[in-house]
């Protein structure tokens, strides 16, 4: 699978101009964890072409090691959402929505149209772009996360804005309202005429609102006790889960214990981290980039990693042919996810920067965004920008 992806605060036509207006300083941690997440996604979409080409236990390994990645972008988002840019109007949610759903709809046809060119999965076009209204579709199955994402943004900024904007969001509840009842009027739809629509894959789990939930809470205190502790913790968690893959179950549930042990360890690890000034500028740029490598980086997986794995011997040397591909797609998805967003495409293929300054944070502690504690922001980087850290996506 935030910001979930994950853009910025700049016109698109401006996308180095200072921003002149008091915001919040960047959270490079966030940024950080979102380039893990993004970097971890890949990783188990090639994982998974290893386990189809029969390298199982290479496979689930490599699965373990980005599984973490689904539940912690719930999480950014959740943190994004109630504290660190929570929505000031109704009009800034739907803008934030739209921003996630029309690259969503353009790479969900592109996926479509490489299907129906290649007679890959997902061949049927027509009857797939249909249910790509109803849910995620084979052809682009990467995307069912955000099928998920985009109702858990629009709950929790309706939430924001009805609880500490006090106003009566007519149309974001409106949209709330017709994604809690479409499962029941599809069933209806069914009874009376006997069609069978898709199911309905706009929907919030409710494991899913706890992750944002409690996410956002952990990323938003102060440091929670030594990091070497989460550390150890994290690591005992993915032993923890590598053994309930292996031995009971694959994949493991994003809303089950081993699963939820991983998430929380990895996020009070990397929490409050401070990366160093000279990677900032790097790990801004890549975080940015984040939900456009999300969008593309299936495309690399299929052309780079299933052949490899495909043609792979059986032997020791898979788990190694493993690291370097999933490097090499997630290379590539982040480099061209960068190269678009210099052109005017970013609107239709990676998301456009949010126009204007941020809010300052209601829950921002000193030294926890990774800063140096001065108010002046990094040149090129949290000036320019200072939503991007915050922004939705992955």
């Amino acid at each position: 699978m935030s910001s979930p992806v994950t853009p910025a605060a700049a016109p698109a036509a401006e996308p180095h101009a200072p921003d002149r207006t008091a915001g919040r300083e960047r959270r490079y941690d966030i940024d950080l964890l979102r380039v893990l997440c993004t970097a971890a996604v890949v990783l188990v979409h090639a994982s998974a072409e290893f386990i189809d080409a029969g390298h199982d236990t290479t496979g689930v390994l490599g699965d373990t090691a980005g599984r973490f990645a689904v539940p912690v972008f719930f999480a950014m988002a959740g943190w994004a959402a109630l504290s660190g840019a929570p929505v000031g109007d109704e009009r800034r949610l739907l803008t934030r929505l739209g921003r996630i759903l029309r690259p969503m709809a353009v790479w969900t046809a592109l996926y479509l149209l490489c299907a129906y060119l290649t007679g890959g999965p997902g061949a049927g076009t027509a009857e797939e772009a249909g249910r790509a209204l109803f849910g995620s579709v084979e052809a682009a199955f990467h995307l069912w996360y955000l099928y998920a994402y985009v109702p858990l943004l629009l709950l929790l900024g309706v939430v924001v804005l009805v609880v500490r904007r006090r106003t009566l969001p007519t149309r974001a509840l409106a949209l709330l309202v017709a994604f809690a009842l479409a499962p029941a009027l599809a069933g209806d739809v069914r009874e009376i005429t006997g069609w069978s629509p898709p199911d309905w894959g706009w929907s919030v789990p409710l494991s899913t609102v706890v992750y944002a939930v409690a996410g956002a809470a952990l990323l938003a205190a102060p440091r929670l006790g030594p990091r070497a502790l989460w550390a150890a913790g994290a690591a005992v968690a993915f032993t923890g889960l590598a053994v309930y893959q292996l031995t009971v179950r694959h994949p493991a549930a994003y809303g089950g214990v081993a699963v939820a042990a991983v998430t929380f360890a990895v996020l009070g690890t990397v929490a409050g981290i401070r990366v160093p000034e000279r990677m900032r500028p790097l790990v801004a740029r890549l975080s940015d980039a984040s939900f456009g490598t999300y969008l593309v980086h299936l495309m690399w997986v299929r052309l780079l990693v299933g052949p490899v794995a495909g043609r792979l011997p059986d032997g020791p040397w898979a788990p190694a042919a493993l690291a370097v591909t999933a490097v090499a797609a997630a290379a590539l998805s982040f480099a061209v996810s960068v190269l678009w967003g210099r052109p005017g495409w970013r609107k239709w293929l990676r998301r456009p920067p949010p126009r204007g300054g941020g809010r300052r944070s209601h829950f921002r502690h000193p030294g926890r965004g990774g800063g140096s504690g001065s108010a002046a922001p990094a040149p090129g980087c949290a000036g320019d920008h200072p939503r991007r850290s915050v922004d939705w996506g992955p």
